[in-house]
């Protein structure tokens, strides 16, 4: 009923709870790769156990600051275009 903006919003909204799910499942597949490589005795396991434990911490951190630049860049981009309803007078 409301046209093109409405259909663009709520593909963005299911693009994100979609894309909020593969990195849940991501995440618990990690979690789950980390104790069963620090309960097997492999001779390998300890270096598979160490990079599985660097990425359950590096791969978040990096997608929340991808996330936190994202912000930032759509919040000057719609400063810059004036979307913000105009710019104000200085007094």
């Amino acid at each position: 009923m409301c046209g093109y903006a409405c259909d663009r919003v709520f593909s963005m909204k299911k693009l994100k709870r979609i894309l909020a799910l593969i990195a849940a499942i991501a995440l618990a597949g990690m979690y789950i790769v980390t104790f069963i490589l620090g309960v097997t005795g492999n001779e390998n396991t300890q270096g598979m156990l160490m990079a599985s434990i660097a990425a359950t911490v590096i791969i978040p951190v990096v997608f929340y600051a991808m996330i936190l630049v994202a912000r930032v860049l759509k919040r000057s981009a719609q400063e810059g275009t004036g979307a913000s309803g105009g710019q104000k007078e200085k007094e």
